[in-house]
C-alpha cells in the first residue's frame, strides 16, 4: 500500500456512508464537521447535546442541516439497529460513551451499561450489517492496568482500567476482540480499537476536566483549582486522534492486515503535568489567569503516571501527531474566547481544521 497523506484520508469518506455514534459529544461534533467537510454521507446516532450556556452546540452549528441526526441511546438495540437500516452505513465509528472518570464513581452501573453494553450493541448491528465494511471503536488511554511506570503503555499491555469508567472501557476492548475473533475472522468486516490520550480543545464543556474547568475558571475571573497538579497525562488536541480515527478505518478498509488496537497518542514531550499544562493554559488565555493546588479530602483514585506508546501507529499507519502542547492550548484557548464574544465557532472549527490538514502535507 503507497503511504496514505491526511488528504487520502478525506478523500477516501468522499460518498461513503458513515454511521457515528456519539456524534452531539465533544469528538462526535469535531468528527462530524470533518466528515461532512470531506463529503460523507453521514448519520449520527447519539443522546440529545447537552446544553451549555442555555445553547446546544450541536444544534448552534446546524450541523443536522448536512446529516441525518438520530436522537437515540446506545442501550436501546431496537433503536440502534432501526438507524443501523436508515444509514446502511459502509464505516461505523463508536464515540458513544459515559466518558468521564469521576462520574463513573458516582454511577458505575450505569457507565458500565454504556460502554460495555452499549458497545455490544453496536458490533451486534455490525454482525447483522450486509453493507458495514470498516469498524472503529474508540476507547481510551485509560484501558491499561496502569503500573506508575515511567514509560509508555503498548498495545499488547495487560487490560484492567482501575476505575469503572477506565475498567468499562478495558471490558469494551474484550468485547470487540471477541466478536472479532467469533464473527469477523473472515476479514470481511475489519475491526479496530483506538486508545487515545487526554483530548483537548475547543467545544468541550465536561465538568471535572483540567480544560474545561480551567476556562470557566478565567472566564469568571477565579483562579483555577487543581487536585492533582503532578498528574502527568498525554494532551493533545482533539483534531489529532480525529485524523488517527479516520487513518485507522480508511487503512484497514484497504487492508484487513492493518486492523487491531492502536494507541493515538502526542510526543514524550507533550506529556506534562497537570500544574504545566494550568501554566500554559493561563499564560495563552492572558487577562491574570492563574492557578493553585487544592487537596481534594477523600477523593476517589486517579493515575498519578500515564503515557502510551503510540509506535504502531505510527509503524504501520504512517500516522504522526502534528500540534504541539502548546499550539494546542493556543487553539482551545481562541475557541473558548470566540465562544465567549457569541462569535462563529463555527468558523474557527473549520479555520483550525483547514490549518491542521494543510500543515499536515507541508
Amino acid at each position: 500500500m503507497k503511504k496514505m497523506t491526511r488528504q487520502d484520508d478525506l478523500a477516501f469518506y468522499r460518498g461513503k456512508r458513515v454511521l457515528l455514534t456519539g456524534h452531539t459529544g465533544f469528538k462526535g461534533i469535531w468528527l462530524s464537521k470533518l466528515l461532512l467537510g470531506a463529503g460523507a454521507h453521514l448519520t449520527g446516532f447519539s443522546l440529545a447535546s447537552p446544553t451549555v450556556d442555555g445553547a446546544r452546540l450541536f444544534e448552534k452549528l446546524k450541523l443536522a442541516d448536512s446529516m441525518r441526526s438520530i436522537e437515540g441511546d446506545v442501550r436501546d438495540l431496537a433503536s440502534l439497529r432501526a438507524a443501523f437500516r436508515e444509514a446502511s452505513p459502509e464505516v461505523v465509528v463508536h464515540l458513544a460513551a459515559q466518558p468521564l472518570v469521576r462520574e463513573s464513581y458516582r454511577t458505575p452501573v450505569e457507565t458500565y451499561a454504556v460502554n460495555v453494553m452499549g458497545t455490544a450493541h453496536v458490533l451486534e448491528c455490525v454482525r447483522e450489517s450486509d453493507t458495514v465494511r470498516s469498524f472503529l471503536n474508540v476507547t481510551t488511554d485509560k484501558v491499561y492496568e496502569n503500573k506508575e511506570w515511567e514509560w509508555g503503555y503498548r498495545e499488547d499491555e495487560r487490560l484492567m482500567g482501575f476505575d469503572p469508567y477506565s475498567n468499562s472501557k478495558s471490558c469494551s476492548e474484550l468485547v470487540t476482540a471477541s466478536y472479532r475473533q467469533s464473527f469477523f475472522a473472515d476479514g470481511g468486516v475489519r475491526i479496530s480499537t483506538a486508545r487515545a490520550g487526554n483530548v483537548i480543545g475547543g467545544g468541550d464543556f465536561s465538568p471535572e476536566r483540567i480544560v474545561p474547568d480551567c476556562i470557566r475558571a478565567a472566564s469568571e475571573g477565579r483562579a483555577v483549582v487543581l487536585r492533582n497538579p503532578a498528574s502527568t497525562r498525554p494532551y493533545q488536541h482533539v483534531l489529532e486522534p480525529l485524523s488517527a480515527y479516520l487513518r485507522i478505518a480508511h487503512a484497514q478498509a484497504c487492508d484487513a492486515s492493518l486492523a487491531g488496537s492502536y494507541n493515538v497518542g502526542p510526543a514524550d514531550s507533550d506529556c506534562v503535568t497537570t500544574g504545566d499544562l494550568a501554566e500554559l493554559f493561563c499564560r495563552a488565555w492572558g487577562e491574570g489567569a492563574s492557578w493553585r493546588a487544592e487537596e481534594e479530602c477523600a477523593a476517589p483514585h486517579e493515575a498519578g503516571f500515564l503515557k502510551l506508546d503510540s509506535s504502531r501507529i505510527k509503524a504501520r499507519l504512517g500516522w504522526q501527531p502534528r500540534w504541539h502542547i502548546e499550539e494546542a492550548i493556543e487553539h482551545t484557548v481562541d475557541w473558548a474566547k470566540a465562544w465567549r464574544a457569541g462569535e462563529d465557532v463555527g468558523d474557527v472549527m473549520e479555520a483550525q481544521i483547514a490549518a491542521y490538514f494543510e500543515e499536515a502535507e507541508a
